[in-house]
C-alpha cells in the first residue's frame, strides 16, 4: 500500500534524530545532526521528518511510549466515563491515580506527556528558524516546509492547551538552539490565538493535495483550525461562546461543500489497517511496520490488547459499563438520550435488546466475534472482578495485520485524528447553538444513516471444537438485536437537540481518546463525570467514594519537573495552575 512505500522510508531517516536530551527546554540537543550538517536542503528536509516523528509520542529516552501516545487513551479515555484502566490493580498505578481524579505534578504519566508535546514544539521551530536561512532551497518548497511545520507546531501546542489550564506556547520568535535560556517563557494565559494563527498560516500555505501520504493539506490546516474554535466554543460554566462557533460554521461548512470527503460506507473501515486513509480521512497519524522493525508501529497502544493470545498483553484500557450502555437504543432504534444507564447490558447471558451496531465495532463483548480474530469471552480480561468484561478494539489491527514484528500488539493501523464525520458533528453543534434545530438533525441522521449500514453488521458466529482461534458464521444471523435509526420527528426543542448531538459524538468517537475533552470544552465535566462516578461505582468497587472536584480536576497539574526547570534569573518563569 501506498502508506508502507512513503512512512516507510520517512520514518528510517527519522531515527538518526530520536536520540535527544531528556530536556530538550534546558540543554543544547545531544546526538542530534550537527547544526553544520542541517543547513542544506536535505538537512531541513530531515529535521522537517524529525518533528513528524514526534506525533506519535514515542521517541524520547527513557520514556515509555503510552505515557505520550497521541491516542490519549490515558489523558482522555480512561480519565472519561468512557473507560477503565483495565488489567490489575497494580499494573500502572499512576493511571490509576488519573483514573481516580488524584492528579498530582508528581505523576510520571503527565510530565512524559510534557516533556513529549515540547519535543515536539523544540523541532518544529528548529525546522522554521533553519528554513528561513538555508541556502538552495525553492522559495515555494521552503514556504511549504514552514507551513508544514507550522501545522505540526500547532498540533503539539494544541495537545497542550487540552492537557493544562495555562500551558506555555514556544514560537520561532523566542526559540534559539543556541540558547538554553531562550524557551523558559512565561504561561500566563491559554494559548488559543496562537494555536489558531499556526493552523491559519498553514493552511494559507498548503497545498489542496499532498504527493506522500501523511503531510497535511490546506484542508487538513482548516480542519484543525475549526477545532481549535470549537474547543473555545463554551466556557468553564458551558455557556455558548457564539462568536467563535460562528468563526468555526464557515470552515466547517467549507470542508463539507468542498466535496472531497464523504463518510466511508462502513463504520468500521476507520479502524482497520487495510482501509487507512479513506475517503473520510483529512488527516491520519501514519504508522509503519515490518519484519525487522516496529520503531514507527503503534507503540503507544500496546498496552492496550486483550490479555489473551494472539496478542498476550496487557489487558488495559477497557471499557466502562457506563459506555457500553450508551448504546443501548428503543424499538425505534434511536439511544437512551436521558435513561441510557438505568439498565446494564449483560454479558453473563446473551444481551437480546435492541443495540446500536457501532457497539460491536468500539468494544469487546463476551459471545462477540471480536475483529475477526476469535469469539470474545471473559477469558480476553486479566481481572474480571477488578474491571469487568468488556475490551477495547478500535485501535487493534485486524488479522491481516498483526504478527508482522513477531508481537501484534504492534501494527500499521493509523489513528485517524481528524475525519470527515468530526466535521459533521461539529457542525450540528454549532447549529443547536445557532437556533438551527433542522439543520444539526440533518448532519446527525448522516451519522447515523452510516451506523446503519446491515453490511456493516458483527456477524453471529458459532465456537469450533479444536481451538479459540476456531469458529465458523451462522449463515444470515448477526451477532446482536442491531438496531439504529434516524431521527425523523423534527427537532424543536434545544435542551435536546443539544443532548442528542453530544450523544451522537459519543457512541460515534468513543474510545478514540477524545471524550474527557470533549466534556471539558463543552463546560460539562463535573456533571456528566460524577454521575458515572455514582453509577460504575455499584461495577467497580475502586471507584467507590471518588468525585469529580471542578475546577481543579478539568486540567491537569502542570509537572514540577516543568516549572522547577524553568528557572530564570532565581525565579521560575512557568506558575502552577491556581487550582493545584
Amino acid at each position: 500500500m501506498n502508506s508502507f512505500r512513503v512512512i516507510i522510508p520517512l520514518l528510517a531517516l527519522a531515527t538518526v534524530l530520536w536520540n535527544c536530551s531528556e530536556e530538550f527546554l534546558e540543554r543544547t540537543p545531544q546526538g542530534q545532526i550537527s547544526t553544520a550538517s542541517t543547513q542544506t536542503p536535505e538537512g531541513v528536509e530531515s529535521l522537517l521528518i524529525g518533528a513528524y516523528a514526534m506525533v506519535d509520542g514515542t521517541g524520547l529516552d527513557g520514556q515509555a511510549p503510552w505515557n505520550n501516545d497521541i491516542t490519549n487513551w490515558v489523558f482522555g479515555g480512561i480519565a472519561s466515563d468512557d473507560a477503565l484502566k483495565g488489567t490489575d490493580a497494580g499494573d500502572q498505578p499512576e493511571q490509576s491515580f488519573i483514573e481516580r481524579y488524584e492528579f498530582n505534578s508528581f505523576n510520571g504519566h503527565i510530565r512524559n506527556k510534557w516533556r513529549g508535546v515540547y519535543k515536539g514544539v523544540a523541532r518544529t521551530n528548529d525546522v522554521i528558524t533553519t528554513a528561513r536561512n538555508v541556502e538552495g532551497l525553492t522559495e515555494e518548497r521552503r514556504a511549504q516546509i514552514i507551513a508544514e511545520a507550522r501545522f505540526l507546531r500547532g498540533i503539539f501546542h494544541f495537545e497542550a492547551q487540552k492537557m493544562w489550564r495555562f500551558p506555555i506556547y514556544v514560537g520561532d520568535d523566542v526559540y534559539d538552539i543556541n540558547d538554553v535560556e531562550s524557551t523558559k517563557v512565561p504561561n500566563d494565559g491559554k494559548i488559543w490565538e496562537e494555536i489558531e494563527a499556526d493552523f491559519k498560516a498553514a493552511a494559507d500555505v498548503l497545498p489542496d493535495n499532498q504527493a506522500q501520504v501523511g503531510r497535511p493539506t490546506s484542508w487538513a490546516a482548516k480542519a484543525f483550525l475549526a477545532k481549535a474554535k470549537m474547543y473555545q466554543g463554551w466556557d468553564d460554566s458551558g455557556n455558548a461562546v457564539i462568536g467563535k462557533l460562528q468563526e468555526a460554521k464557515p470552515l466547517l461548512e467549507e470542508i463539507i461543500n468542498s466535496g472531497r470527503y464523504r463518510l466511508t460506507p462502513q463504520f468500521s473501515h476507520n479502524f482497520l489497517v487495510e482501509t487507512r486513509n479513506n475517503e473520510e480521512s483529512i488527516w491520519e497519524v501514519q504508522y509503519a511496520v515490518s519484519s525487522a522493525t516496529g520503531d514507527a508501529a503503534t507503540q503507544g497502544v500496546g498496552l492496550a490488547h486483550p490479555y489473551i493470545a494472539p496478542w498476550g498483553c496487557c489487558g488495559f484500557y477497557q471499557a466502562s459499563q457506563n459506555l457500553v450502555n450508551a448504546f443501548r437504543t428503543d424499538d425505534e432504534g434511536l439511544p437512551f438520550l436521558e435513561t441510557f444507564d438505568s439498565e446494564d447490558v449483560t454479558h453473563e447471558t446473551e444481551y437480546t435488546d435492541p443495540l446500536d451496531p457501532r457497539l460491536d465495532h468500539t468494544v469487546g463483548r463476551p459471545g462477540i466475534l471480536y475483529k475477526n480474530f476469535q469469539i470474545h469471552q471473559t477469558d480476553f480480561i486479566r481481572d474480571l472482578s477488578y474491571a469487568g468484561p468488556f475490551s477495547s478494539m478500535k485501535h487493534v489491527a485486524e488479522p491481516e495485520g498483526f504478527g508482522v514484528t513477531g508481537w501484534g500488539n504492534l501494527s500499521a493501523n493509523n489513528y485517524r485524528i481528524m475525519r470527515y464525520g468530526m466535521i459533521l458533528l461539529w457542525l450540528a453543534e454549532v447549529e443547536v447553538e445557532l437556533g438551527n434545530l433542522e439543520r444539526a438533525r440533518e448532519l446527525v441522521n448522516q451519522i447515523r444513516e452510516r451506523a446503519g449500514n446491515s453490511e456493516d453488521f458483527v456477524p453471529k458466529v458459532i465456537q469450533g471444537a479444536n481451538s479459540r482461534q476456531e469458529y465458523s458464521f451462522v449463515d444470515g444471523e448477526v451477532a446482536a438485536n442491531y438496531k439504529v435509526d434516524t431521527y425523523d420527528e423534527p427537532w424543536t426543542d434545544q435542551d435536546m437537540a443539544r443532548q442528542a448531538v453530544r450523544f451522537e459524538t459519543r457512541l460515534e468517537f468513543a474510545m478514540e481518546g477524545h471524550r474527557f475533552f470533549d466534556l471539558q470544552r463543552w463546560g460539562v465535566q463535573s456533571e456528566v463525570l460524577n454521575a458515572y462516578l455514582d453509577s460504575e461505582e455499584e461495577h467497580r468497587v475502586y471507584l467507590r467514594g471518588v468525585t469529580f472536584e471542578a475546577p481543579q480536576d478539568q486540567y491537569y497539574p502542570i509537572p514540577t519537573e516543568a516549572i522547577d526547570r524553568s528557572i530564570l534569573n532565581g525565579e521560575p518563569t512557568i506558575t502552577q495552575d491556581p487550582n493545584y
